[in-house]
C-alpha cells in the first residue's frame, strides 16, 4: 500500500534529505536493480533507491561485489531510472573506478550521471578516497560517503564482522565522517558498526546518516531488497528483518504452474483463442 501523501508526492532529493533530518523524519532506503522493482518500491513510498553494487551478488551470481563494471552498474540504473518518479537514486560507483586515481574517478561518475540519469553517486572510503570525492564534487555530482564495513574492501579485512569495534577505527571513522562532510558529501552510509558509535556520528554531523546493521540512533535505514523481501534465503545477518518470503511464494506458484501444465489443465479453452 503506498503511503503517498500530498506532501509525500513530493520528488526526493539531497536538499530534501537533510530537510528530513532536521526535522527528525526517518529516511527508508532500499536497492533496486532492474525496471519492475524499482517501479514497485517507488510507488510504495522510499525515499531513496540505491543502485548498489550488491547486483554483483543478488543478479549475478558472484560472491562478493567487486566483480561487477561501471558498464553494468549504469545498465542497472538506466533501468531503475525508467521507472523512478519520486525517490532519489543513488548509485555506487564499482570497485576499480574511483579508487587511487581521481581522473578516472571523475570520468566514472560522469558517466553514470550522462547515460543513466541517475542523481547521485556512492562511494566506500573516507581520507584515502579525499582527492576522487572533491573532484567529484566540484563537477556537481552529489556524492554519498559509506563508512564502516565497506565490502569493497573485502580482501584488505578478510571478513563480513562487525567494524569500528577498537578505540582506534572508531576514532578514524568519526574523523572521516565529519571529513565527508566537510567536503561536501551530502548523507554517509554506516555499515555494520556499533550501534554506540553510529548514533554518535549521527549526532555530530549534520547531514543524513543511513544506517545497515548500525542500530536505530542514526537517520535511516537501507537494506538489500532482495534480502528483506526473502528473495534471497541464503543470507541472514542479525540485522536483518525479513518482511516477506517472496522466494516461497514463487516456488509455490511456479510448481502449481509446472503441475498445471504437466496435467494439460493449463491451457483452458477459456484462456485459449
Amino acid at each position: 500500500m503506498s503511503t503517498n501523501t500530498v506532501d509525500n508526492a513530493r520528488k526526493v532529493t539531497t536538499r530534501r534529505l537533510i530537510e528530513m533530518k532536521q526535522r527528525g523524519e526517518k529516511i527508508a532506503m532500499l536497492t533496486a536493480y532492474d525496471y519492475s522493482s524499482a517501479k514497485i518500491i517507488d510507488e510504495a513510498g522510499i525515499d531513496v533507491i540505491l543502485v548498489g553494487d550488491s547486483a554483483s551478488n543478488v543478479m549475478a551470481g558472484n560472491m562478493t561485489t567487486l566483480p561487477i563494471t561501471l558498464d553494468q552498474m549504469i545498465y542497472h540504473a538506466k533501468s531503475v531510472m525508467k521507472a523512478t518518479k519520486r525517490a532519489l537514486v543513488i548509485v555506487d560507483l564499482p570497485f576499480g573506478s574511483y579508487q587511487g586515481n581521481s581522473k578516472e574517478a571523475l570520468a566514472s561518475a560522469i558517466r553514470i550521471m550522462k547515460e543513466s540519469h541517475a542523481e547521485a553517486v556512492k562511494m566506500e572510503g573516507g581520507s584515502e578516497i579525499r582527492e576522487s570525492i572533491e573532484r567529484i564534487l566540484c563537477a556537481g555530482i552529489p556524492v554519498m560517503g559509506h563508512l564502516g564495513l565497506t565490502p569493497q574492501s573485502i580482501n584488505k579485512f578478510g571478513t563480513y564482522n562487525v567494524r569500528a569495534r577498537e578505540e582506534e577505527e572508531a576514532k578514524k571513522l568519526l574523523e572521516d565522517a565529519k571529513m565527508l562532510e566537510e567536503i561536501g558529501c551530502f548523507g554517509i552510509v554506516l555499515e555494520k558498526i556499533p550501534s554506540e558509535l553510529a548514533a554518535k556520528v549521527a549526532k555530530e554531523v549534520s547531514i543524513p546518516v543511513i544506517g545497515i546493521g548500525a542500530g536505530g540512533g542514526v537517520d535511516g535505514q537501507v537494506l538489500v531488497m532482495h534480502d528483506m523481501l526473502g528473495i534471497n534465503k541464503g543470507f541472514s545477518p542479525r540485522f536483518l528483518r525479513r518482511y516477506a518470503d517472496i522466494a516461497g511464494v514463487m516456488e509455490d506458484a511456479i510448481g502449481r504452474y509446472v503441475a498445471d501444465v504437466k496435467s494439460s489443465d493449463f491451457p483452458s479453452a477459456a484462456e485459449s483463442y
